[in-house]
């Protein structure tokens, strides 16, 4: 069996996991656990790192078991720091997703690619996002999304979390039209609308011809953009801008 995950290796992948889940590891050990997440209202820096670190353990059990887990370490033992329950089930996460080929069959929630690579690629983006949001919530200088890596996440936020996610969840935009994203000689088209939720990858033409096309000096900005984590306005938008703030705010309600 072989399937495209994504435009990055993946042995990349695995090691950007292990990068990425250190600092923000680092990042938690270093700002209070109260401190307001603005990515996430009502969140607190504790909280995400809770979140992670469960997901972690949830993401390691359903891959060891080949099922949904139905219970997971979900919170720090006894005497154990947020940092190091973050630690600790990164560890555990990564001995499990290096202990096989990334085209082995897995449990996963998305048809299109049912193999380890999806857990590596999805759980990267999920501590790549949050370590982003940490910084954010301690105040910190943010570190930068290396562009190959920005780029794999703007693949996964349209063809993973707009195209599969927003249709499993009932979810659809109001007015029917598309929107061309496109960032150095990476383009998509989301098309959003009563009917249709969608995402693909296309030529730098396609997505010039979208309703609205969306772009960045920087991967990076329009990265963070699509999973909610810059304003509406931070990017470029070309066209009347209606399809465009459709697609922020559908990805909005997907990725929360």
């Amino acid at each position: 069996m072989s399937r495209e995950h994504g435009p990055v290796d993946q042995g990349r992948l695995l090691t950007a996991l292990g990068i990425e889940g250190r600092v923000l590891a680092e990042a938690v050990h270093a700002a209070p656990a109260e401190a307001p997440v603005p990515a996430c209202p009502g969140w607190s820096l504790g909280e995400v790192a809770r979140h992670v670190g469960s997901l972690y353990r949830m993401v390691r059990r359903r891959l060891a078991d080949g099922r949904n887990p139905e219970d997971w370490q979900r919170d720090p033992g006894p005497g154990q720091s947020l940092a190091a329950y973050l630690e600790t089930g990164l560890a555990e996460l990564l001995d499990e997703l290096a202990a096989h080929d990334p085209e082995e069959r897995a449990d996963t929630w998305w048809p299109a690619d049912p193999t380890y690579g999806f857990w590596r690629r999805r759980m990267l983006h999920e501590t790549l996002v949050h370590r982003v949001d940490v910084e954010q919530a301690a105040g910190a200088e943010q570190r930068g999304i290396a562009e190959d890596l920005a780029i794999d996440g703007i693949d996964e936020a349209l063809t993973l979390w707009f195209g599969q996610k927003l249709p499993m969840l009932g979810l659809t935009g109001t007015k029917a039209g598309s929107v061309g994203v496109r960032v150095g000689a990476h383009s998509w088209i989301a098309r959003a609308g009563p009917e249709a939720t969608e995402a693909w990858r296309c030529s730098a033409e396609e997505a010039e011809a979208a309703d609205d096309v969306v772009t960045a000096a920087e991967p990076g900005r329009i990265y963070l953009w699509l999973w909610g984590r810059a304003s509406l306005t931070s990017v470029t938008v070309r066209g009347v801008h209606d399809q465009a703030a459709q697609l922020w705010a559908l990805l909005r309600l997907a990725t929360r």
